[in-house]
């Protein structure tokens, strides 16, 4: 009997040991793990399951060091194999917890095989992204979550939002991200979050990034049978999916579009390196237990469909760089397509709008007991409005340090320029710009950016770089090095220093010379003259007139508003 005993205690250690509860599982499912008990978790799991394994990548913003779990069915680790990738990422906004904890459950049921296990994909989790986030644990931050009872921060330990930050990168986490993503190279990504917004029937939204952005051939195997399969294969698990609904302060009845996530958000940015990419956005009002479920079965989806199509989606990936070759047109800007326009079975909630009890005016409600199923408008295209021509390669001058590194962690490659070299180049003037009011993410940055072109010929010194554009990063170089585009280096900020002239004159001193310069220079002085005739206060305004032919003058620098990064066509 002692020895029955004995084996039976044995067996449930055993198998409490490699069937780990999560914290979420232990408790009323109204609770998530805390940052220690996440990793604890992994830890046990990588100490007794051959097929996971658990490492560091990387310091962030809290001094701690971000993780990944591996999960591989054939025990090896590496991410050359001939195998598809998955990368699922959790907690860049703590506050939305949900993937923590479900990730927690995927990989050991992964390792118990209490879940089909991928033969062909090597899923690869990020437990906790914004990790001093997640141990600023509080229970109100998220004012209009339903649960779970305490939580993260969405700030991190220096107070940025980490899904703003994959293009500038003024983050740790972002950095080593990056070096992470490179090391990993995966063909799908998840990112999972918790929505805000309106109120509605569904648990479970989605954004899927905009396929226009991957380009034609992938995009349209993402759009067209990628998505709709994966849809499709939550429905049969009686999980509806729709688009993630971003609508503040209104009613969605009358349909809405696209999220746009621009390169600085987290698929934003892994689209530019082809790789296929979702983020999950539960509801913040449906129960935490459900939004747990079904962030769960969307990661099961995912890793199904991958393996099973992975071939393809690696082909595809690999075919794709085929449209981004020196010469042809790239667009930089996109807008919502209203000619094209998909209806979908909406089911929402009546709403109206009564007096408030705070301030007495209308207020926007929603009455749950009223649910409906309304047919609504979605636009989910988009169109280009402004193309560049791709390159044949940059030249950056090697005073661009701090963008040279940012390229390096993306894994661009680069060649410097071994002897002093006069290249023929495409040289940007910036034109106009605008200026945020108030801060954003640690900036004031740019938008609505034109650039005048010129070509000329300029010599470049030795340990300058050449970038060609013949490469996997093709379209990371357009979207940070163009300074037109949205997310741009220079809208950023990199480049402010060329908005100020470093140099002038004294007028009563160049007031001379400037006479000197107009009789010596006939042309300009009829442009001079033209112009006085033509504008009023410029006719007026001495010191105007003076700085004109300043500015027109050999003397003007040349600097000064001249885009340092050049264009070999």
């Amino acid at each position: 009997m002692r020895f029955i005993l004995l084996f039976m205690f044995t067996s449930l250690l055993v198998n409490a040991q490699n069937n780990p509860l999560t914290p979420f599982e232990k408790g009323n499912k109204n609770q998530s793990t805390t940052y220690e008990e996440c990793i604890s978790f992994y830890q046990v799991l990588d100490s007794n399951s051959d097929k996971i394994e658990m490492k560091t990548m990387g310091l962030t913003d809290s001094g701690k060091p971000l993780h990944i779990v591996v999960f591989s069915e054939n025990k090896d680790f590496s991410f050359n194999q001939n195998k598809a990738i998955l990368l699922v990422n959790n907690g860049i906004h703590p506050g939305e917890p949900d993937g923590i904890d479900a990730t927690m459950m995927l990989i050991r049921d992964l390792a118990n095989a209490k879940i089909k296990v991928p033969k062909n994909t090597i899923v690869v989790a990020i437990p906790v992204y914004n990790i001093d986030g997640m141990l600023n644990r509080n229970s109100f931050s998220r004012a209009n979550q339903n649960g779970p009872e305490a939580y993260g921060f969405r700030g991190n330990g220096r107070n940025y939002d980490l899904n703003r930050d994959f293009i500038k990168s003024d983050t740790r986490n972002s950095r080593s991200f990056q070096e992470l993503f490179h090391t990993v190279n995966p063909d799908v990504f998840l990112d999972n979050h918790v929505s805000n917004g309106a109120d509605y029937q569904y648990t479970f939204t989605c954004i899927a990034t905009q396929h226009e952005r991957l380009g034609e051939k992938l995009g349209d195997f993402f759009k067209n049978e990628m998505y709709p399969e994966m849809v499709k294969d939550m429905q049969k698990k009686k999980i509806d999916v729709v688009p993630y609904v971003n609508i503040h302060g209104a009613k969605p009845d009358l349909g809405y579009e696209q999220f746009t996530d621009t390169p600085r958000y987290a698929t934003g940015y892994t689209t530019l390196f082809n790789t296929l990419g979702f983020v999950p956005e539960t509801h913040m009002l449906k129960p935490y237990k459900d939004r747990v479920k079904t962030t769960y079965e969307f990661m099961v989806t995912t890793i199904n469909y991958t393996d099973a199509n992975w071939e393809k989606i690696k082909q595809i990936r690999k075919d794709n760089l085929e449209s981004f070759k020196a010469g042809n047109q790239y667009p930089l800007h996109w807008t919502i397509d209203s000619t094209k326009v998909s209806y979908m079975d909406f089911k929402g909630f009546e709403g109206g709008y009564k007096p408030s009890d705070i301030s007495g005016k209308d207020r926007l409600y929603y009455d749950r007991s009223k649910p409906f199923t309304k047919k609504i408008p979605f636009y989910g295209n988009f169109k280009p409005t402004k193309f560049v021509t791709i390159p044949k390669y940059y030249v950056l001058p090697q005073s661009q340090w701090q963008i040279i590194e940012l390229l390096k962690l993306n894994n661009i490659a680069m060649t410097q320029i071994s002897q002093n070299e006069i290249i023929e180049v495409e040289i940007y003037k910036i034109d106009t710009y605008q200026t945020g009011k108030n801060a954003y993410e640690g900036h004031y940055g740019h938008y609505n950016t034109t650039v005048k072109k010129n070509v000329e010929k300029m010599e470049f010194r030795v340990g300058d770089y050449k970038i060609s554009t013949n490469q996997l990063g093709v379209k990371y170089l357009l979207e940070t090095l163009e300074p037109e585009a949205v997310d741009s280096y220079f809208n950023w900020n990199f480049f402010d220093t060329i908005l100020q002239q470093k140099e002038g004159y004294s007028s009563y001193v160049f007031e001379d010379l400037a006479k000197q310069i107009l009789d010596e220079n006939p042309t300009l002085k009829q442009e001079f003259e033209a112009k006085k005739q033509t504008d009023k206060a410029f006719a007026e305004n001495g010191g105007d007139q003076l700085y004109w032919v300043y500015k027109h003058s050999k003397y003007f620098e040349k600097a000064f508003m001249m885009y340092p990064v050049f264009r070999v066509n």
